[in-house]
């Protein structure tokens, strides 16, 4: 029994070893955000996690638990990511923009680089109702359906730290305008009529383009809806030509001068 409370003791300091540590790493995360910001520097650096887990995968090559090893650092390189959000956004971001500009890559990739919780409209109602948009239309009406993604962004306003990507359509009901401020900053993404065909062009899943891919119709369905989309939103950014990595860090910059 001696034996077993010895090391029960060295686990006991092993513990709060790793739990100084964490906080301190925590620590030196909010100053890397603070002399990034203050330096005007990009916030979003790709490389550096690369270098990170090139070190990792290096200093446990031949150690012993390896695989649990990693999947604690794992976590501990996630909670970073989210202590850079909260200090980045203490809001929820909203994405709106015509369909092919960008909306869910640029949520999937603020949700790999700041493990930021992702609500796709349109996905997240589909899933409740138990249907697709589609037969929501066809079984309950529109109206319905306009119902149910201005109920989803009330919800929203209780989350932080969330990227909200938008249905065409939601913009287009002047009353969700005030819901979406409520707790977020709105970001519009935009295209050229020709970028957003080349992007869609392989895509069969949108029936309002499936036999209307012109730049003449994308052009006049644009014009529609934009002064609805721009009247709401609190940032613009064109898409066109940029990496996701360019349009995350011009998003992320607008936002800081916004606030």
């Amino acid at each position: 029994m001696k034996q077993l409370e010895l090391l029960r003791d060295d686990l006991a300091q092993c513990d709060e070893i790793l739990l100084n540590t964490l906080l301190m790493r925590n620590r030196i995360v909010e100053r890397i955000m603070e002399y990034k910001e203050n330096n005007d520097m990009a916030i979003i650096q790709p490389d550096q996690e690369k270098k990170q887990r090139a070190w990792l995968d290096k200093a446990l090559s031949d150690k012993k638990h390896a695989g649990e090893i990693k999947r604690v650092f794992e976590a501990v390189l996630n909670s970073s990511k989210k202590i850079q959000a909260r200090q980045l956004f203490d809001y929820n971001i909203v994405l709106i923009g015509f369909m092919g500009t960008g909306k869910s890559t640029i949520s999937s990739y603020l949700n790999n680089v700041f493990n930021m919780e992702i609500v796709e409209m349109d996905q997240i109602i589909a899933q409740r109702e138990g249907m697709s948009i589609s037969d929501i239309f066809e079984i309950h009406g529109e109206e319905y359906f306009r119902d149910k993604e201005t109920e989803l962004l009330i919800e929203m306003q209780d989350k932080k730290n969330v990227v909200v990507s938008c249905g065409g359509g939601v913009p287009m009901r002047e009353r969700n305008h005030p819901e979406m401020k409520k707790n977020g900053k709105v970001v519009l993404l935009t295209a050229s009529p020709a970028e957003i065909l080349e992007r869609l062009k392989d895509d069969h899943s949108r029936p309002l383009l499936e036999n209307n891919k012109t730049v003449d119709f994308v052009t006049d369905l644009m014009e529609k809806r934009r002064s609805r989309y721009e009247a709401v939103a609190d940032i613009i950014i064109n898409t066109d030509g940029k990496t996701k990595l360019d349009i995350c860090e011009e998003l992320i910059q607008k936002l800081l001068a916004d606030n």
